[in-house]
């Protein structure tokens, strides 16, 4: 078996054989994301159909292709990939990226992944030389995206390159990273959501955590049973002290910030490419709890559609609207049984043990994410109940939980700027209201052939990113001057909102497309929404 050398977002690893373990049903469960309760009746959301893709320096073992392997494997991967080939028998077959798959769909009984009846692509990069791999991994990247006849819904990465292998001159984090253009070109291009190991800060391996366009991803460790702190280990969105690898701080440039949600990632027992249990940690086995959800999710839009539900449109597949869906469902504080923190299932705490509005992201409506947990920790169960109400315009007045899928016109063109989404009904005084807002950066392919592929010795060019603003008004107002409260980034893909409605009443969401810095004639975005009704 070829030996691979990589940089990975875990923190190192062990055969599960002296320690206690949390193995991965307590990932998956109660204790962790609560996905486990959406593989049973009614729900029996287990990923069935859905595709799903996997980028790493090696890949999983496959039975029938690699000695290692054996005929009743539990990771069972669809098919493995070398750059954009068929991969090769017993080459670069690799724990880590076995280890990974596994968290998404190992079908062992008692280490059952997120989705586990999901269909997963490996792309393996191979070995690493001195110089930067991103043409490479981008080239991965764009094959995996590719399998599945063009649809696979979303894909994982947990790696990355430092800022010491990237071949700018004095390269800093400003999305413009060869690897992170192409990261969100291909999530516009291909409709696939990249999920991204969280990896800033000291000695990380920080790009492609610079995009714009996918869910970067911190990782929690378990309390009294429960994951529900963020994990010390973390690399996180605002480091004080420089990498051993390079000569500036691996953090993003100006004030946006890395990380968007945060998920089960310390101490969990995971599978090896020979059957084996391994326990490990890191951020690279949060953001394969965040891809399985997605398969869930994609397979609850699949089943309502073609069952033709009211108000289930196809655009619930797109990405944009599973990162609404995802990072608005995140759990904040722990609901007391009446509702009013919108059910949430735990109490996250961050590095220095506070909570989220505790934080500047509450205080600041110019800051939508906080610096350690982004919106929250990872709630499957209730990303279900998030996305099950389905889409709602702004042409009708909306339910309490809800989402939707629209564009706005460009400003100074003779079409819509401003969406209103006028709640249904009054909201409930003391309550908190949840609201997502995300669209897309616009990079585009120099494509030298006109062939709409990437190919090595292609680039990309920034196109820059739209400025969209979210507001929570009183209904009978158009003046956003008397908004209750915003989210008014300048520098982000995402707004959020996380608010307590100060008194009974009617209110409305605004969307505001304040500003354009490119030709395209509309920006589409999706909007995602959690409120709680006065008796």
């Amino acid at each position: 078996m070829a030996q691979v050398a990589w940089w990975i977002g875990g923190l190192g690893s062990s055969i599960a054989l002296a320690l206690p373990v949390l193995a991965l049903s307590e990932s998956t469960g109660p204790q962790g994301i609560d996905a486990q309760r959406l593989h049973h009746q009614p729900y029996a959301l287990t990923g069935d159909k859905v595709a799903i893709g996997q980028v790493e320096i090696g890949r999983p073992s496959q039975f029938g292709l690699d000695k290692i392997a054996f005929e009743e494997m539990p990771v069972v991967v669809q098919r493995v990939l070398l750059l954009d080939e068929w991969a090769r028998a017993d080459e670069f077959v690799d724990s880590h990226a076995n280890n990974v798959a596994s968290v998404m769909i190992s079908q062992d009984k008692r280490l059952t992944g997120v989705a586990p009846d999901a269909r997963l692509y490996s792309g393996a990069v191979g070995p690493l030389d001195g110089d930067s791999a991103q043409p490479q991994e981008c080239l991965v990247a764009q094959a995996v995206a590719l399998q599945n006849g063009g649809d696979v819904r979303t894909i994982n990465f947990s790696f990355g390159e430092p800022l010491s292998r990237d071949p700018r001159p004095n390269p800093v984090l400003d999305g413009n990273a060869l690897l992170t253009q192409c990261i969100d070109w291909s999530a516009r291009v291909h409709q696939t959501l990249y999920v991204i190991a969280g990896n800033q800060g000291l000695g990380g391996i920080p790009i492609p955590t610079d995009n714009f366009n996918g869910i970067n991803v911190a990782f929690s460790r378990q309390v009294d049973g429960r994951f529900t702190k963020v994990d010390l280990a973390n690399l996180g969105s605002e480091p004080t002290v420089r990498s051993r690898r390079s000569p500036v701080y691996e953090s993003n440039e100006g004030p946006r910030r890395s990380i968007s949600l945060v998920a089960p990632g310390s101490d969990i027992e995971l599978i090896d490419p020979d059957g084996r249990a391994r326990t490990t940690s890191g951020s690279s086995f949060a953001s394969p709890h965040v891809v399985g959800t997605i398969a869930l999710l994609q397979q609850l839009v699949d089943r309502q559609f073609r069952a033709g539900v009211p108000h289930w449109p196809l655009e619930g597949r797109h990405p944009m609207v599973m990162k609404a869906v995802l990072l608005n469902s995140a759990d904040k504080l722990k609901d007391e049984g009446d509702g009013q923190r919108l059910g949430m299932g735990r109490t996250l705490l961050d590095k220095a043990n506070r909570t989220w509005v505790e934080s500047d992201a509450y205080r600041d409506r110019a800051i939508p994410l906080h610096s350690d947990m982004g919106t929250g920790h990872l709630n499957a169960y209730r990303a279900y109940q998030q996305l099950l109400p389905g889409a709602f315009g702004p042409e009708q007045t909306i339910p309490p939980i809800g989402w939707n899928y629209a564009t706005l016109d460009r400003p100074g063109a003779a079409g819509e700027t401003v969406h209103d989404y006028v709640f249904d009904t009054p909201l409930q005084e003391g309550s908190y209201l949840s609201a997502t807002l995300t669209w897309e950066r616009v990079v585009e392919l120099v494509d030298q052939n006109n062939n709409g592929l990437y190919e090595m010795g292609e680039t990309f060019k920034d196109k820059g990113l739209n400025n969209l603003d979210l507001y929570l008004m009183p209904a009978d107002t158009d003046d956003i001057n008397q908004s209750i409260w915003s989210s008014v980034s300048e520098v982000d893909s995402v707004e959020h909102i996380f608010y307590q409605i100060p008194e009974t009443g009617r209110y409305k969401l605004r969307v505001i497309y304040q500003q354009s810095v490119h030709a395209e004639p509309v920006q589409p975005y999706a909007l995602a929404w959690w409120a709680v009704p006065a008796p």
